[in-house]
């Protein structure tokens, strides 16, 4: 990992840059997909399948005795596993559950607003390198508690045109509607313009490589709502003496091993626990099986040291990070001037992991530093807020001059003659 001592201010933008190409670098590609396939449909898709996954499928579509044959597949304990995972997930976004809100601004004149579900919801789960099953529970479960009536599931196939038991395993557990062997950027265009077999939705969720992270982002050109630009995952920690450096290192190392492109950062205010974490990340890294992935990751890495706890708590709300785990002593500072971040993991015996499977947060999160504006993945990512409003006679004799008034104001005099013809009425 690299290690950086004291980085200036006027340095921290290239000392905390990612190892992502930015949309314009692959933004040409994501297009050219997107226009064959909303021209060509489910050929397009095939043809794109049988190029990228080295699979020639007769049927993208996961019939219902190739569910049932997963589900022999899953041994009792993990599907035991998968179980308590669901239940602590539904605890948590269940409590997210708001009432509906009403409220008589003025005698006669009732406001309320309530949520409704987004009725057609598309779920992208990666498969490449690992087949990320968990992400089905985080996304799944919310949009099932919402009430949302179609939730349509992609994933790419393995060379055998087949998906990890465990994928079909959760999705059937989960209340998936569909789910198509298509991954990539044909499955978010598949998803956005709708094919002969795939159907459109109204919001696309879930992380994925830089290409499905843009092509996400050029989904919204179409008409299409985003959980968030969720790309290649990360995560900073930061620690002092008080941290735990095995505990520290196997933290980087469970992000490191998601890809290649993965970035994971330690900031801080102790060389000792720096070089510490060091020696177990060089350690611990070499019985992982998917070392040549964390290794290649490890290297876009840093080792940040900072003399002190203002500083690092500036930067780190620079950074933005994905996931962030904090083994202090003085907690209570960092959490109140944290602003930035996707998921907060706090002290020696939480590590991110427990996030991404069983705690019962949802793990789908904003990467990029788009966490300086995006929240996590929640209830409410898969409704609406729609307000309503009723006014009686009395109602609109109160507010209608001032309506009146403000609409002249403006010049737009139709606006005021909707409001002067009830009034008249009245009379």
């Amino acid at each position: 990992m690299n290690k950086i001592y004291n980085p200036e201010r006027s340095q921290w933008k290239t000392v905390l840059k990612r190892p992502t190409q930015s949309v314009s670098d692959v933004e040409d590609i994501v297009n050219a997909v997107f226009s064959e396939i909303k021209a060509g449909g489910d050929n397009v898709v095939s043809n794109y399948t049988k190029k990228f996954d080295g699979v020639v499928l007769q049927d993208a579509l996961v019939s219902s005795k190739e569910i049932e044959e997963s589900i022999k597949l899953i041994s009792n304990d993990l599907k035991l596993a998968i179980q308590q995972a669901k239940n602590n997930i539904e605890k948590f976004h269940k409590a997210q559950k708001t009432e509906k809100i009403t409220v008589e601004t003025a005698d006669g004149v009732l406001c309320w607003q309530e949520k409704r579900p987004i009725q057609k919801v598309g779920l992208y789960i990666p498969g490449g390198t690992a087949p990320l099953f968990s992400t089905i529970l985080m996304l799944a479960i919310p949009a099932n508690i919402a009430g949302c009536k179609e939730i349509i599931l992609c994933t790419p196939p393995n060379k055998e045109g087949k998906l990890h038991p465990a994928i079909l395993y959760a999705a059937n557990l989960c209340g998936v509607t569909k789910i198509f062997k298509v991954g990539g950027i044909q499955a978010i265009a598949s998803m956005t313009f709708g094919t002969e077999t795939i159907p459109p939705v109204y919001k696309i969720f879930g992380p994925g490589n830089q290409f499905v992270t843009v092509a996400k982002q050029i989904a919204t050109k179409y008409g299409i709502a985003i959980d968030m630009p969720a790309g290649p995952s990360e995560l900073l920690v930061m620690a002092d003496d008080t941290a735990n450096a095995a505990f520290v290192a196997s933290d980087l190392l469970s992000q490191a091993e998601h890809g290649v492109d993965s970035q994971v950062i330690l900031v801080s205010t102790s060389k000792t626990l720096i070089d510490a974490v060091e020696v177990e990340v060089a350690k611990q890294i070499q019985d992982l099986p998917r070392k040549e992935i964390a290794v290649k990751a490890i290297a876009n890495s840093k080792l940040i040291f900072v003399e002190d706890e203002q500083t690092a708590v500036d930067l780190i709300n620079e950074y933005g990070p994905e996931h962030y785990i904090l083994c202090v002593q003085n907690e209570e500072f960092y959490l109140g001037q944290t602003y930035n971040a996707g998921s907060v993991f706090i002290g020696n015996y939480t590590p991110e992991s427990a996030g991404d499977y069983a705690s019962g947060t949802n793990h789908t999160l904003p990467t990029n530093g788009y966490a300086k504006q995006y929240s996590g993945v929640n209830l409410d990512s898969f409704m609406k807020s729609m307000t309503f409003q009723k006014i009686s006679k009395k109602g609109i004799q109160d507010i209608g001059r001032t309506i009146e008034l403000m609409a002249e104001a403006e010049g737009l005099q139709a606006h005021k003659n909707a409001v002067t013809l009830r009034l008249d009425s009245l009379k």
